[in-house]
């Protein structure tokens, strides 16, 4: 296999060419992830409301420990990128080691858990749901959960070869296994008349793939950052500290992501149905705005935690801006692409007159307001956690959740009387709140001082 450590090139760590090799297989990848999700969304309506309120649940439990796993391979590459970045080869090869076993040992623990603890999830998290919406969910969950250690071990396995500057792989690996589910979920949907558990098993049966696949290739010993071919494993816990040290603070903020998420979901659920609506599928549409920022957000963690393993804050700097620079034309061109193809969504989702004009809303506000404030609100706390300062965007995400996106939703929609769209308009607070405190702290060069390894 060829080697694909990003290798420097005259005075800076990384040519544009290789920047973009990093990003856009990235892109590609997050981009067929919402796609297959909106198509396992629209196959599985046919088998009824309540399959869909069952398996919206429990993918949204999935969603909160993806964001777990990719916290913690966050922390993985930040560490391994230090140490390549400072020609540390042999350590990095033991951080990514050390990566795969902890989170593989600890997805095994959750999935335990959830197994264990499926009811009181499944009604504890959302309450009082009909007993067919519960069954639907019982039979997802009691599929998908056994496909959590395979999740995790995905998302570390991708984190390494994204750190040595093949996200291609990855991306290949996904596009491969995301066409077997769509196939799987309409064969045994359609044909087999499976129902809900026609939409899990190829969704079980993809991750696994899609694990098997990466950690198999991770063996390589042509790659800097291979695996031990070994089932004997010692636990180097003071690396693991390091890699915990970033992704445990990540992990949190995404963790309350998830909770002020569910607060604000029931709240827009007292406005009506029409509200309800526009909120589930403006939030669907949006997603494919903010896409390439998200994207591109996984590969500037690998190149600025190369540049502070190297000791040169000053590319991590122009990195930096470049980069933002890079996501504010993406934003600019997803959302061009987006709005274009709005009214012809729309009508496929055929909503009601109320419920089209408020996601027309959601959609256009949201567009402009990413375009001018996320990328100073989401990616510079990448750059933070990438030089290994992580507690800091936590403590002012957290904060901001709580004070902003939460409270200030409930103020906007109830005393302000905006309904569901105070939510959005909260949120976008949060994101100008964000915006100030990091651009301060990006200035102040606080950041500076960190370093991971």
């Amino acid at each position: 296999m060829e080697e694909k450590v990003l290798k420097q090139t005259k005075g800076r760590l990384f040519s544009n060419q290789q920047l973009l090799k990093l990003f856009l297989p990235i892109i590609v990848e997050q981009f067929l992830e919402y796609l297959v999700g909106l198509a396992d969304s629209i196959m599985v309506s046919s088998v009824g409301e309540s399959a869909v309120s069952g398996v919206s649940l429990v993918d949204f439990i999935m969603a909160l420990l993806i964001s777990l796993f990719a916290a913690l391979a966050t922390g993985g590459v930040v560490i391994a990128g230090q140490y390549l970045g400072n020609k540390q080869e042999k350590e990095a090869k033991e951080a990514a080691n050390q990566l795969v076993w902890f989170v593989g040992a600890l997805a095994i623990v959750i999935m335990a858990l959830v197994y264990l603890l499926r009811g009181a999830i499944l009604h504890g998290l959302f309450g009082h749901i009909t007993e067919e919406v519960y069954g639907h969910a019982n039979i997802y969950l009691l599929i998908v959960a056994a496909s959590i250690p395979f999740l995790a071990l995905y998302s570390a396995g991708a984190a390494i070869f994204r750190t040595m500057g093949n996200s291609k792989l990855p991306m290949k690996i996904m596009l491969a296994m995301n066409i077997l589910n769509v196939i799987g979920n309409a064969i045994l949907v359609f044909v087999f008349n499976l129902g809900t558990a026609g939409v899990a098993i190829p969704t079980l049966v993809s991750r696994i793939g899609a694990a098997g696949i990466i950690m198999v290739l991770a063996l390589n010993k042509k790659n800097t950052l291979h695996l031990n071919k070994t089932l004997k494993h010692r636990f180097n816990w003071q690396m693991i500290t390091r890699i915990l040290e970033i992704g445990l603070p990540y992990g949190l903020e995404n963790s309350m992501f998830y909770f002020g998420r569910l607060l604000i979901l029931s709240l827009v659920s007292t406005f009506g149905t029409a509200a309800i609506a526009a909120n589930s599928v403006g939030g669907t549409i949006v997603m494919f705005e903010v896409l390439p920022g998200m994207a591109i957000g996984l590969g500037l963690t690998v190149v600025i935690s190369r540049c502070v393993g190297a000791g040169d804050f000053e590319q991590a700097k122009y990195y930096t801006k470049k980069i933002a620079g890079i996501i504010y034309v993406a934003h600019i061109i997803s959302s061009i692409i987006v709005l274009t193809l709005l009214p012809t969504v729309l009508n496929i989702y055929a909503l009601s007159e109320s419920a089209t004009f408020w996601t027309t809303r959601i959609v256009w506000s949201h567009a402009i307001m990413m375009m001018l404030i996320w990328p100073l609100s989401y990616t510079l706390p990448v750059t933070f956690r990438a030089s290994g300062d992580a507690k800091f965007p936590m403590v002012v995400s957290i904060l901001s959740m709580i004070f902003c996106r939460i409270a200030l939703a409930y103020v906007f929609s109830i005393y302000f009387n905006m309904g569901m769209f105070g939510t959005w308009v909260a949120m976008f607070c949060d994101w100008i709140v964000k915006s100030i405190i990091f651009v301060l702290r990006y200035l102040n060069e606080e950041w500076t001082k960190y370093h991971a390894i």
